[in-house]
């Protein structure tokens, strides 16, 4: 061998000649069954290839490649093994020079037959598997950079790739054993496949997966399913996650008329999914994604109303199973929320304004579930932009009272910075708030700024909210929290005062009850303007606030305790049948209060003004019975500047809100087949606004009957 090496180096003309007549010898001797005979040829052919790297190699490699093929073609699994073997040796040998005329097809054939081996020795059987494998990953490292290769990434090679690799890493899921399994062996050719593959490819290597997934049935069990898809997310270049995401999306919406278990698996391996991939996962297509998942979740729900796949009403051979449907839309809720997730801080505001426009919402709901994480940010301005506050605080004056609870919700998780809103779950009179450790930090400039452009808005949606005959205790529970994270995060000392004012004009509110509050209600707001107004004395530091408000509540406690919390908000309040007309010391006194502050410095003829909240023609317009009703929200995405810090914002209430899709009414789906244009805001009054208060104006509004609105509006 080593004359025959040292021949070959020093006269390398003669390789093609020496390669033609061991291939020679070799055909005869597998012919001939000598097989001693075979494996000295081909160690042979094997030496001189890993030894010669001159300019005639190639003609070399055409009879080695002849022989590997002789070899893979036998009956005998040693000859097959021994021919693979070979071929992995050449597989990792770089060439000097290009080949233009080879073709691996056959290889890709039969080392794909080979993984699926069904010999009846079981030892035997894994070794050919094993083979196969390992020729395929040789096949792969051998063209995957060479231009002039037919392409492996071609569907005619990856449909027979893909399923052979999948097949022996299911197959093998329970043989795990000292030795390294045909499994263990497939997953890593899987992740060097996937790993090679660049930007144009990554289509074609994920598509096989999606068929073979569906052909054998596998994304009802989930757990095989989940696990490719990790192998892929983990194994593709981060920046092409999206187009992974994508694919399934689409694969999911083929398999929209499939079973809920299909469907329901599809989805799961999308959460996966989501949870692995880097920020950019969703792409430059977010709208699309949600738009996907909302889609499927209208559809789960459709079915499970009509029991039937045909919208023609036809009941098909498939039965809709209603608690199939109901996982399958529970698994949407979370992916939904693992995606929004993953968003850059500028785009997530109004994909969550995008969502909750997508959502018709009446009807009974399920109960909300406590919103335990939210926004963190240093600039409201930015987690709060106006594109967002606006129609935010317009779902809030909605007559479905879960949904206003879920706008209260979302606007807590985003004011809260501090992580103080647990402290004031629930609404009492506490006689010294250090025992609550309350985190306050000292007003921002961009806080300032914040509370100066939306301040109004913020408090006449808190009246307005008191106003509400179907607000229930939580209600009141989350005004509570929403006056005292105000308090706390956004407050100076205009907005303090402002705040003692709305706190006064609830307690006139329920005073005077020209909105024919229950009797319940009234005390509800009596008891929510007692609390407040015990908080905010105690935040402001000033004793002799602090000692009318506590001689107030005390005279309360004595007199009249159904107007304090503790006898309001639990679970059979005793009520008096009707309430009269307050007087005297029951009641917290405007010009004391501004007598008292005034004292410390504070602005008294602002104190001493009564609040009166600004009504707007979108109060009016928002009066409606769900989103849908009051405004479409087209939102296209666009590449804002981001704040100059990170936001973390997770979005466990916008999973509520799409939870609240899942017990509707069928009228209601019919609204998501039409695009109304929103809402129009009626034209100014030629002569402008009206004074109402201090400081504050109020537009007139226009009839009803002269607005203009969309034809779609009207019928």
């Amino acid at each position: 061998m080593e004359k025959l090496t040292f021949y070959a180096l020093s006269a390398p003309e003669k390789l093609d000649r020496i390669g033609a007549y061991l291939s020679e010898r070799l055909s005869r001797d597998v012919a001939r069954h000598r097989y001693g005979y075979v494996c000295i040829a081909m160690e042979a052919l094997d030496q001189l290839l890993m030894a010669c790297h001159c300019q005639s190699i190639n003609l070399f490699v055409e009879s080695f490649l002849k022989m590997v093929r002789k070899l893979l073609e036998a009956d005998k699994p040693n000859l097959q093994i021994l021919g693979t073997n070979s071929f992995v040796k050449f597989a990792n040998i770089e060439e000097d020079t290009a080949s233009y005329h080879r073709s691996y097809d056959f290889f890709v054939s039969r080392f794909s037959e080979m993984c699926h081996s069904s010999y009846e020795d079981p030892d035997i059987r894994t070794k050919i598997r094993m083979a196969g494998i390992n020729g395929l990953q040789g096949v792969v490292r051998k063209t995957v950079n060479d231009d002039l290769q037919s392409n492996i990434w071609d569907p005619q090679h990856m449909d027979k790739i893909v399923p052979s690799l999948l097949f022996n890493l299911q197959s093998g899921e329970e043989e795990r054993g000292e030795k390294e399994s045909p499994a263990e062996l497939t997953e890593r050719c899987f992740r060097e496949l996937l790993g090679r593959a660049a930007y144009g490819n990554i289509k074609n290597a994920v598509t096989p997966v999606l068929m073979h997934l569906d052909n054998h049935s596998l994304w009802e069990g989930k757990t095989f399913a989940v696990r490719c898809f990790k192998i892929i997310m983990y194994s593709i270049q981060s920046q092409h996650s999206h187009l992974v995401i994508q694919q399934l999306l689409g694969h999911l919406d083929a398999n929209s008329k499939n079973s809920a278990t299909v469907r329901a698996g599809i989805v799961e391996v999308l959460l996966e999914a989501a949870a692995i991939a880097s920020s950019g996962s969703v792409g430059p297509t977010v709208l699309e994604v949600f738009n996907t998942l909302l889609r499927q979740l209208r559809l789960s729900v459709d079915y499970e109303l009509t029991g039937s796949y045909d919208a023609s009403g036809n009941i098909g051979i498939k039965i809709i199973k209603t608690h199939e449907e109901r996982q399958l839309q529970e698994a949407v809720i979370r992916t939904i929320g693992s995606f929004a997730n993953t968003l850059p801080t500028y785009q997530r505001s109004e994909v969550m304004l995008f969502i909750m426009g997508k959502i018709p919402v009446p009807g009974v709901h399920p109960a909300l579930t406590n919103v335990t994480t939210g926004f963190q940010t240093t600039n409201m301005l930015t987690a709060l932009p106006n594109s967002f506050l606006e129609p935010l605080l317009s779902f809030s004056l909605m007559e479905d009272p879960e949904v206003r609870l879920l706008v209260l919700t979302i606007l807590l998780s985003v004011i809260d910075r501090h992580d103080n809103t647990p402290k004031f779950s629930s609404i009492s009179i506490i006689s010294d708030i250090s025992v609550l450790k309350l985190k306050v930090d000292k007003c921002s400039r961009q806080d300032n700024l914040f509370m100066k452009k939306h301040a109004q808005q913020l408090y006449r949606h808190i009246y307005l909210a008191c106003k509400e005959q179907s607000s229930g205790p939580q209600h009141f529970e989350t005004l509570y929290t929403l006056l005292a994270l105000i308090s706390m995060e956004l407050a100076n000392e205009e907005v303090v005062v402002d705040l003692i004012r709305l706190a006064l004009a609830l307690q006139e509110l329920a005073q005077t009850n020209e909105e024919s509050l229950s009797v319940y209600n009234r005390c509800a707001v009596h008891a929510l303007s007692a609390a407040y107004l015990n908080l905010i004395c105690q935040l402001t530091t000033v004793p002799t606030f602090c000692q009318h408000i506590h001689e107030v509540i005390e005279m309360r406690q004595k007199e009249v305790p159904f107007l304090l919390p503790e006898d309001v908000f639990i679970e059979n309040p005793k009520l008096p049948a009707s309430l009269e007309k307050l007087e005297g010391d029951v009641l917290f006194q405007q010009s004391k209060i501004t007598e008292v502050l005034g004292g410390s410095g504070y602005n008294t003829d602002r104190l001493a003004t009564p609040y009166i909240p600004q009504f707007t023609d979108e109060d009016r317009l928002s009066k409606r019975k769900s989103i849908g009703e009051t405004i479409s929200l087209q939102v296209e995405v666009e590449s804002r500047n981001s704040p100059e810090k990170e936001e973390e914002i997770t979005f466990e209430t916008l999973k509520n809100a799409i939870g609240k899709y899942q017990s509707n009414t069928f009228p209601m789906f019919l609204m998501m087949k039409f695009s109304l244009s929103a809402l129009p805001r009626p034209p100014p009054s030629p002569s402008g606004t009206i004074s109402s208060g201090y400081g504050q104006t109020q537009s007139r509004s226009v009839p009803v009957y002269e607005m203009k609105f969309p034809d779609l509006c009207v019928y």
